[in-house]
């Protein structure tokens, strides 16, 4: 199976490239060209310029899959107009770009999971839960995936099947916030942030390829898919569960006002909002979660 990913060099991306290559299939990453780089393929990587919309686009015909991860980091800095702009347009402008560039092949790939989030549901108050029939909430997030789900409407005009993969919180020890929440927990300075009551919908991040991977062979699967586990949970039920993983404590609580005053927009949208998100599709599916639970995902 031939298989283009971008975002490759992203935390996700990297796993999803080095599990399906050791699945033996043929994999190609996207890369932004450099300062002096060429347009050119070189092996196993396809230059690319979303913004100039600059590419090869017949180096894209006869693969199986394209997998969409591409986009700015929503967790790197402070949320300034600037930065929102950026968080915007890199999933809109890349998305937008690839469709077109898929939907104008000769011999398109079969399938283009394009990456989106959960934070398509806004804030929903515990004990409510939603799925992908649920609509979309409100907020800079939500609207920043409404845009970035439209943007991949050109390829399925062309009758490309597209998956919007709506991804949870990614929990893992190589990065995201698992990897910077480890170290204060190991020194017992851990503690529930806010209320403690927003809920976390998550998932392990080896859990993702085995479902990128299902997705690619259900080939009745289109539109949104959570991709969660089955069992959210809350801030305060994960603090304590992190805790006892490590045999520590968790008894410094992180107050509202000092996430707002520290980390400002971004810090509530990300660390005291939530939603309890279900992956109904997933599990209509018959997919089956190796990490369904949090004690599995964090003793892996």
């Amino acid at each position: 199976m031939r298989i283009a990913v971008t975002g490759s060099t992203g935390l996700v991306g990297e796993s999803v490239v080095s599990y399906f290559r050791s699945a033996g299939c043929q994999v190609t990453r996207f890369v932004r060209p450099g300062k002096g780089m060429s347009l050119a393929v070189d092996g196993d990587v396809i230059a690319w310029d979303p913004v100039s919309k600059k590419m090869d686009a017949s180096l894209l015909e006869g693969y199986d899959a394209v997998i969409h991860l591409a986009g700015a980091n929503i967790a790197q800095q402070r949320w300034t107009l600037s930065y929102k702009k950026l968080i915007l347009s890199s999933r809109v402008e890349g998305t937008q770009f690839l469709s077109e560039v898929i939907s104008n092949l000769e011999n398109p790939p079969r399938v283009l999971l394009s990456a989106s989030a959960i934070g398509y549901y806004g804030y929903i108050t515990p004990p409510t839960c939603v799925d992908e029939s649920s609509n979309m909430g409100i907020g800079f997030l939500a609207e920043v995936c409404e845009q970035w789900e439209k943007a991949s409407q050109s390829a399925q005009r062309e009758g490309i099947r597209v998956v919007r993969t709506r991804f949870g919180v990614v929990l893992s020890r190589k990065g995201g916030a698992l990897a910077k929440m480890l170290p204060v927990f190991r020194l017992g300075l851990g503690g529930k942030l806010g209320s403690g009551r927003q809920m976390i919908s998550w998932i392990a991040l080896e859990e993702i390829p085995r479902i990128m991977e299902h997705l690619i062979h259900k080939e009745d699967i289109s539109g949104p898919v959570n991709v969660v586990t089955p069992n959210p949970v809350s801030n305060e039920g994960f603090t304590k569960v992190l805790a006892g993983c490590l045999n520590r404590k968790a008894i410094l609580p992180v107050p509202s006002f000092m996430i707002r005053w520290l980390l400002g927009e971004m810090g509530q949208a990300l660390l005291l909002d939530g939603a309890a998100v279900l992956p109904k599709r997933l599990m209509e599916s018959g997919y089956v979660f190796r990490f369904p639970d949090l004690e599995s995902a964090l003793g892996e």
